[in-house]
């Protein structure tokens, strides 16, 4: 995949969404925003977490975007990588927690 190609397409098409509803775009830029004003973490970090949560629903958008954010910011590919541990470790981890809740709702189908 071209990354930075992907990226450039994707904001062209955010720009004609925001034409056509600009509230939502508007809201969606106060919720991004909100961490910047608390000033508790730093861009870079804010930047691997967007990473990580990136990964995790599989949004190729936002990683073109946070990745390239993450670059300005100043994070390493070492960085990078322990974020992305993290953020498959969470995968397993919500996928063996919600196997569990699956295996009660076969009991409870099942009347046990």
């Amino acid at each position: 995949m071209d990354w930075n190609a992907n990226r450039d397409h994707l904001l062209t098409n955010v720009g004609k969404l925001q034409q056509l509803s600009p509230d939502t775009l508007k809201g969606y830029l106060i919720a991004s925003g909100a961490g910047r004003k608390t000033a508790q973490l730093d861009e870079k970090t804010r930047q691997l977490i967007s990473l990580a949560v990136a990964v995790t629903t599989r949004c190729d958008g936002c990683i073109s975007i946070h990745s390239n954010e993450a670059s300005k910011a100043g994070a390493s590919r070492e960085e990078l990588a322990e974020a992305l541990g993290v953020a498959v470790a969470m995968n397993a981890g919500a996928a063996l927690v919600y196997s569990t809740r699956a295996l009660e709702a076969f009991d409870a189908a099942n009347g046990a």
